[in-house]
């Protein structure tokens, strides 16, 4: 399921260079030495808030399979995911509410007037806290974060999301271009594509047909069920 992960940050990416754009293009700073580092530190700080995302919806997951219904949670996150894909579009006009775009707006201008400083650890915590942005994508990735029951998984697999974002986004922060509008929204074309094999493949998932890697025997947690036997002395 990781190798989603990578495919689903790569087109994603495209997306993030109309949301993030501005921001990727001010990572860097003037001095040459640190010019690469500090995208770097960028990318690492943004992927460990993706990460760290993920480790607690992916403990809720967990806490959630401890319920009895992992197989359920599978097939339903499955379903969500396909109708995030089916309304990707729609979904992103719910950020375009004025509550929400001045508040976008005035983070990214404090990111703007904190990358000036300069230091390196401005970049890492510019990234970090870009993670925390509203993004479809994100949201996208976090529901199936939370399908793997898993705080681990859920940590891996947001980490590989951020991971993912990285090359496009790179290329754009060095030669500050990056590919055609045209060719940019036919990548962004695929993305619900993608978002629809993802739900199948956890719907599949969800199912237990026994199939190894595709769809595997879920474990069922029944600790309620254990006898313990404890000898008591007189």
């Amino acid at each position: 399921m990781l190798w989603t992960a990578i495919v689903l940050g790569f087109l994603g990416s495209f997306h993030c260079v109309g949301m993030c754009g501005p921001i990727a293009l001010a990572v860097g700073g003037a001095n040459k030495n640190k010019f690469l580092g500090n995208k770097i530190l960028y990318h690492i700080g943004r992927s460990m808030t993706y990460a760290f995302l993920g480790l607690v919806i992916g403990a809720l997951g967990f806490s959630l399979a401890l319920a009895g219904i992992q197989q359920g949670l599978s097939i339903g996150m499955g379903i969500l995911i396909l109708i995030f894909a089916i309304s990707f579009k729609k979904s992103e006009r719910f950020f375009s509410i004025p509550l929400f775009s001045k508040t976008i707006h005035l983070i990214k201008s404090k990111l703007g007037k904190y990358l000036k400083s300069g230091k390196s650890s401005a970049y890492f915590a510019t990234g970090i806290i870009n993670g925390l942005l509203p993004c479809g994508m994100v949201y996208m990735a976090l529901v199936a974060a939370l399908a793997l029951q898993s705080s681990l998984m859920g940590a891996a697999y947001m980490f590989f999301f951020g991971i993912g974002t990285v090359p496009l986004l790179l290329i754009l922060m060095v030669s500050g271009s990056v590919f055609s509008v045209p060719l940019r929204q036919k990548f962004q074309s695929a993305i619900p594509y993608l978002g629809v094999i993802i739900g199948i493949l956890f719907i599949f998932r969800g199912l237990g047909l026994g199939l190894n890697g595709f769809s595997p025997d879920l474990q069922v947690y029944n600790y309620g069920a254990e006898q313990i036997e404890i000898t008591i002395c007189r």
